[in-house]
């Protein structure tokens, strides 16, 4: 994408990989140098391994004053389906218009991020760069139904239920006694979708714990979000988002030989963030983009009933939950922010 090329030099944009080679244990190192092939026409592709591994909680997202606007115009205007020469239409019904909810509900989780960080630096005092310097009008405008995206919280949810379904369908997948039954209204048609791409994944994580594939300290707490009723498999609520994205997918011949264009945009998205030009909300956007793209891998497949849990690599299961936590602390950011205003 042609841009004006500018280098990062502001502090809070900067991250440093970890130096010790102690902190990533060696299975991971072997573990990722194993599973770095991928399919040319699958969901995602990603960088080659390297001897450099980023520590997240040393670099959580935060606001760092970098404008991202024009990387999202892209995404929103040629990544997502669009009417153009190629699409006469997009049907409210179908799966393109589920893949745009999706990558909305995804902008929706980083703007939120965005406000949660000025939010942060004014409650803690540090000086905030950049021309956003009051959370509230930001999340009036960028959030709020009144602002510029009418369904950016709608999405958002819709974004948290894909996660949680993708998660859900490992665990319906791997366990013989897993079927969700559906049954939520469209209002929370997003948010339904995220906790079941979290569901999909959940036993498939449950035997990489027991099997020591996860440090002992990380899957404990990992086991603890995992034993959450949300993920429980007679939760007939998590499901709902991600069954109409099924049913959207697989409802003709058309629909069902076209979801290519998804896995290609999918594919776009993740590098697209190759041209954010700060380096912690590149790292940060490198992460939400698999987190996504790992979902709908789970929920559809190649031909729209779902892809096989047992193939996801580790990189792509630890996006998934790293992502299903972005948009839970957003969620909860939201409420907050809605209370403060209702108040």
């Amino acid at each position: 994408m042609p841009q004006q090329l500018f280098e990062c030099y502001s502090a809070s944009c900067e991250i440093y990989a970890v130096e010790e080679e102690d902190i990533v244990p060696q299975y991971i190192r072997d573990t990722d140098a194993e599973e770095h092939e991928f399919d040319l026409d699958g969901w995602t592709r990603w960088d080659m391994p390297t001897e450099d591994y980023y520590d997240t909680s040393a670099f959580p997202e935060s606001y760092t004053g970098y404008d991202g606007s024009t990387v999202w115009r892209f995404i929103h205007d040629r990544i997502c389906f669009n009417v153009d020469e190629t699409h006469a239409s997009i049907a409210v019904d179908s799966w393109q218009e589920d893949f745009n909810k999706a990558v909305s509900g995804l902008h929706s989780m980083i703007s939120a991020q965005v406000i949660r960080g000025i939010d942060e630096k004014i409650r803690t005092g540090q000086p905030i760069d950049g021309e956003w310097t009051d959370p509230v009008a930001e999340f009036q405008r960028r959030l709020s139904p009144t602002g510029e995206n009418k369904l950016a919280l709608e999405n958002l949810y819709f974004g948290y239920m894909l996660l949680l379904s993708a998660v859900a369908e490992f665990q319906r997948r791997l366990s013989p006694t897993g079927e969700n039954k559906l049954a939520l209204e469209n209002l929370y048609f997003g948010y339904m979708l995220l906790l079941s791409a979290v569901n999909v994944a959940r036993e498939r994580l449950l035997r990489d714990c027991e099997a020591g594939k996860i440090d002992a300290i990380a899957a404990e707490k990992l086991k603890k979000v995992l034993d959450s009723p949300l993920l429980l498999q007679d939760n007939t609520s998590i499901g709902a988002a991600s069954q109409k994205l099924h049913d959207h997918a697989i409802q003709d011949s058309d629909s069902r030989s076209s979801l290519w264009e998804a896995r290609m945009r999918t594919r776009d998205l993740f590098r697209i963030m190759n041209c954010v030009q700060c380096n912690k909300c590149r790292l940060h956007g490198k992460i939400s983009a698999l987190g996504l793209s790992t979902a709908f891998q789970v929920l559809l497949g190649r031909s729209g009933d779902g892809g096989d849990p047992t193939r996801v690599h580790r990189v792509e299961l630890a996006a998934l939950m790293t992502t299903l936590s972005k948009f839970s602390t957003s969620i909860k950011f939201c409420s907050e922010m809605i209370q403060k205003k209702v108040k």
